[in-house]
């Protein structure tokens, strides 16, 4: 539209000449009527204007639908060709004939050829455009009907409002609405129901709940966008509020009150309260209605009832696209693609093409490196048939490639087409960190922002495991920074996400206090902060969570109970994680393969193979990580044939070891001292197709060391082809605390002092090794070395079980209730050992006799 269009100055005159050009167009294009019947010339002259004005705007009325376009055109011929045209009603009955046969531009060369002194007329220019997603043209015909002096009325505003939600001028959007409140119309319910939809959308659910209370009057309508908004908001508890109020006040449901509340009930598998409904839609005969049919569909999938799934689909007399494609994404979410496939070839022989939303909800079930040919058949399919790549479906394949390793071919789609978006951007970044690539991942978030879009809640959680990954702490905290200023703490998975972060960068205690201002805590923020106590060497912290999760009445999942027995398998505490074993027995957890694994490693860590084991062999299903837990277990126990027997036996099963089979085989060798069969075990990784890591070379450097070969480990690391981190200088420094190398310890110190320079642990292990090699001299500047840095020495502390009942004995400590008897005993036998001859081992504690007490004492 040019501004000459806007012009609304015109004179008559020329406006006159428009129409009469306008006409004489009509009436040579639209002259011939035998396609549509209205009435002819002849006969117009035997009706009155009046009666011929009425039967015109039967018709108008009558064509509402592009469709109908070629039609109406007719019909405006036929006004102006018997001089009616200047009639308002009939006039404005035409413009709004254009506007709802989506005809903007007929819609808008008739507007500028009539008075403009109608507010209806406007409003049907502003609903047009809003129509048409022509917002900015929306509200500029709004302002010039303002300037105009031509007063809105209720029937202006919801467009208007429609409009600044489509700009996401939620400033506006609020600026009219006060204007509405001025003018007396925000309890109309048509005005009312657009405000209420307005703020729900855009977060502001209190201000579209205070809108809703004061409507004096309440339709359907009304009460469907009050619910939709708690939905959208996640708040389940007043949507159900809602739904309640209204089938009490007497109002009657529609099939968008069902499939809003079923979709509700969908989300939170809320299966008791679906029935429920689903009776009451039974009861108004909507159960078949086809959006409350495919709502029921979802939500008796989610909920893992298949059989009513398809007692439902096989009673629906006509299955749209989106039944077939709801279908198809319920068998996927419950792990039955082949019957998933079976509906993909009967969907189409339905005569239904399957689109983007089909293949997006099918590629997921394809999401491992075993069934890549099939996920990569799809993606040829796509192209083949020219099926619209949308954000959905190109997110779906970037996701599969990522999960089957293929990181060239996600990166090749995500270049397929040059336009971003958040949500794409979202999901390469996860895939990236999923893939290990965590400086890809952040020069993503950067490409992100240096394209002006803005990160939204999921994109936050999905880079800060990056930060996590790559100990950033002063990035993760600038994104925790971004997170309270968009106000995204609240949510569970952001909240959960920075807990991680701070604790694998060191600072578990901030990681506690954002867990503690979590106001509604989800099974997710809870396994957060106990996998990271524990995986920080706190495990009784982790069963007081683990109480305070069951108190307030948080539902365990498997991941709760993997980390549980992984506490467990710390301290050990073999009772408790006999109890966990019960629970998952009693709560049916005993078939997640990753829980079951946990129990194996627990049961092998409190010295019960034989357990361990049994376990096992029960496992209906096995998995890498399953045959990794028993592999582990038999080599932690020094029993390495048997270990590499289980090793044979997994392979002849048809699964391939991976990364983590390798460093348990390898660290069994070292355990039991073979070096051949370690370097073996090593060298067949390039077989695999597997590169060795830093945990490998830790573990070969032990290999050695263990042995006594200090000077082939120190050979082993320098010829290594990427840099060697703390755990590998960690176990040079252990062994040569064993074999007194003060040489090759001092040379592994300095590396681990600036690899890690806050690790306690390396600078008293340095100081050992002096000690028992009588250096003093150096315990000295070990201990000058950690006062500088402000290092921290940890107590030392151990656990043990008695009777059900465990002990934690802290280096120094007290506390312990029988601390006296104990120590009384203590001495005791030391006492006896020395009289039945037994003389200390200095490699084993500092030999502080006199000689020593003087000299640490300088």
């Amino acid at each position: 539209m040019n501004g000459r269009s806007l012009n609304f100055t015109r004179k008559r005159g020329s406006c006159i000449s428009v129409l009469a050009t306008s006409a004489h167009n009509l009436i040579l294009k639209y002259s011939s009527l035998s396609a549509f019947n209205i009435v002819n010339t002849r006969e117009a002259h035997k009706i009155s204007s009046g009666n011929l004005a009425s039967r015109f705007l039967l018709i108008l009325r009558s064509l509402r639908d592009p469709s109908d376009l070629q039609k109406g055109r007719q019909v405006h011929a036929q006004v102006v060709l018997n001089g009616l045209f200047y009639d308002n009603l009939l006039g404005s009955t035409v413009l709004g004939m254009y506007v709802l046969c989506r005809s903007i531009s007929d819609a808008k060369s008739l507007f500028f050829c009539m008075e403009k002194d109608s507010t209806l007329l406007w409003n049907w220019m502003i609903r047009g455009f809003s129509m048409m997603c022509m917002f900015e043209f929306s509200l500029l015909f709004y302002f010039k009907m303002l300037c105009a002096g031509i007063f809105p009325d209720k029937y202006t505003f919801p467009y208007v409002i429609k409009s600044c939600c489509g700009l996401s001028a939620i400033g506006l959007g609020n600026h009219i609405h006060k204007m509405i409140c001025l003018a007396g119309m925000e309890k109309d319910v048509f005005v009312g129901s657009s405000l209420i939809k307005m703020h729900a959308e855009n977060g502001s659910i209190e201000e579209a709940r205070k809108v809703f209370d004061g409507m004096p009057e309440r339709d359907c309508v009304l009460w469907n966008v009050m619910m939709d908004g708690y939905v959208r908001a996640g708040d389940a508890k007043n949507a159900l509020e809602i739904f309640e109020w209204m089938m009490s006040s007497g109002s009657r449901p529609n099939h968008v009150t069902f499939s809003c509340v079923l979709s509700l009930c969908a989300s939170q598998a809320i299966l008791s309260y679906g029935t429920l409904i689903h009776g009451l839609a039974l009861k108004y005969g909507l159960d078949l209605e086809i959006s409350v049919a495919n709502t029921l569909l979802a939500m008796y999938s989610k909920c893992r009832c298949l059989r009513d799934v398809n007692m439902l689909f096989s009673m629906m007399s006509k299955a749209d696209l989106v039944t077939w494609n709801g279908m198809i994404s319920g068998f996927v979410q419950n792990g039955l693609r082949d019957e998933a496939l079976e509906l993909f070839y009967k969907m189409q022989d339905a005569g239904i093409k399957p689109d983007s939303v089909t293949l997006a909800s099918f590629l997921p079930s394809f999401s491992d490196s075993a069934n890549l040919k099939q996920g990569k058949e799809i993606h040829a399919y796509i192209l083949r048939n020219n099926v619209c790549l949308d954000l959905f479906l190109k997110s779906a394949l970037i996701d599969i490639y990522f999960k089957c390793k293929e990181v060239g071919l996600a990166n090749k789609v995500f270049n397929m087409t040059g336009t971003m978006d958040v949500a794409i951007c979202s999901a390469m970044i996860s895939g990236y960190i999923l893939n290990g690539l965590s400086s890809d991942a952040l020069l993503m978030f950067r490409r992100l922002l240096k394209a002006e879009i803005k990160p939204n809640a999921i994109t936050l959680a999905s880079i800060l495991p990056a930060c996590a990954c790559l100990t950033a702490l002063a990035l993760g905290k600038e994104l925790h920074g971004y997170v309270l200023k968009n106000a995204f703490e609240g949510r569970c998975y952001v909240a959960s996400s920075l807990i991680d972060m701070y604790a694998k960068c060191g600072r578990l205690d901030i990681g506690h206090q954002i867990f503690g201002k979590i106001s509604e805590k989800d099974t997710v923020a809870w396994n957060s902060m106990i996998a990271n106590f524990n995986q920080n060497g706190q495990p009784e912290e982790v069963f007081n969570l683990f109480c305070q999760m069951s108190g307030e009445g948080i539902k365990y999942d498997a991941v709760t109970i993997s980390s549980m027995l992984s506490a467990c398998a710390s301290l050990p505490a073999l009772n408790y994680g006999k109890e966990i074993h019960g629970f998952m027995i009693r709560g049916a957890f005993t078939a997640d393969l990753y829980a079951e694994s946990c129990l194996i490693d627990m049961y092998a860590k409190c010295g019960e193979l034989n357990i361990a084991r049994c376990v096992f062999d029960s496992m209906i299903e096995k998995n890498e990580v399953s045959w990794n837990s028993i592999i582990a277990a038999y080599g932690a126990h020094g029993l390495l044939n048997d270990a590499v027997s289980l090793f044979q036996e997994m392979e002849k099963a048809g699964y391939l070891p991976d990364h983590i089979t390798f460093l348990t085989l390898i660290s069994a060798c070292s355990h039991t001292g073979q070096i051949e069969e370690g370097f073996q075990f090593f060298s067949r990784m390039n077989d695999y197709g597997i590169v060795a890591k830093n945990e490998h070379y830790a573990c070969m450097v032990d290999l050695y060391a263990r042995a006594g070969k200090l000077h082939e480990a120190f050979h082993f690391i320098s010829n290594m082809p990427c840099k060697p981190d703390a755990g590998i200088w960690g176990a040079l420094l252990g062994a040569c605390r064993v074999h007194r190398n003060s040489e090759l310890a001092e040379l592994a110190s300095k590396h681990l002092f600036e690899l890690d320079p806050q690790n306690s642990g390396y600078y008293i292990l340095m100081s050992n090794i002096h000690a028992v090699t009588g250096q003093w001299a150096g315990v000295l500047k070990v201990r000058s070395m950690m006062k500088e840095r402000n290092v921290q020495k940890l107590p030392g502390c151990s656990w043990f079980e008695i009777n059900n009942t465990n002990h934690m004995f802290v280096s120094g400590g007290k506390s312990h209730p029988d601390f006296q008897c104990i120590h009384f005993l203590l001495k005791l036998l030391i006492f006896e050992l020395k009289e039945a001859g037994y003389v200390p081992n200095p490699d084993c504690m500092y030999p502080l006799d006199t000689y020593s007490r003087k000299h640490l004492s300088i």
